[in-house]
């Protein structure tokens, strides 16, 4: 009797799933996340959190709640994210200006200097998977077609 639990995907037939758009952009979503986790796993940042310092670092002042909204996450889940960046000395909570019950967020120095080495590396990750794509063209159609596919 043959030992079907040692196939691997080559020889898996997927079915209805190579024909789901969702299947296909989840099974890339998880190979661009393996391969940052070995990019970033060493300064200890998740795709999570490099998206966190992003905005902050854009959009100095946002409040955790507003910075959850943005990328679409659970706010409860940001405080324990945001605890992490701040025992990092990423970022600093401040108390809101207009709403003392939240705390905006900011960019500490050693912040500002490790997302610059942060950055480049998640860049040359990014041109890296890019090369896989038949040009700028297909890139830009790609960014595209993401974007009209995340819309609501």
């Amino acid at each position: 009797m043959a030992d079907d639990t040692k196939k691997s995907d080559s020889t898996v037939d997927f079915g209805i799933l190579n024909t789901l758009i969702g299947y296909r952009l989840r099974r890339a979503q998880m190979n661009f996340f393996s391969k940052f986790s070995e990019v970033c796993s060493d300064l200890g940042i998740s795709p999570g959190l490099f998206a966190i310092i992003a905005i902050v670092e854009r959009n100095p002042g946002l409040t955790q709640t507003a910075v959850a909204q943005a990328l679409g996450n659970d706010r409860s889940a940001m405080v324990a994210a945001v605890d992490k960046l701040e025992k990092m000395d990423i970022l600093k909570r401040r108390p809101a200006k207009n709403d003392r019950r939240s705390y905006a967020l900011f960019m500490t120095k050693y912040g500002e200097t490790f997302f610059q080495t942060l950055s480049a590396r998640v860049m040359e990750h990014e041109q890296s998977m890019a090369t896989r794509l038949k040009g700028e063209n297909e890139l830009e159609w790609l960014l595209e077609t993401l974007d009209t596919l995340s819309q609501r």
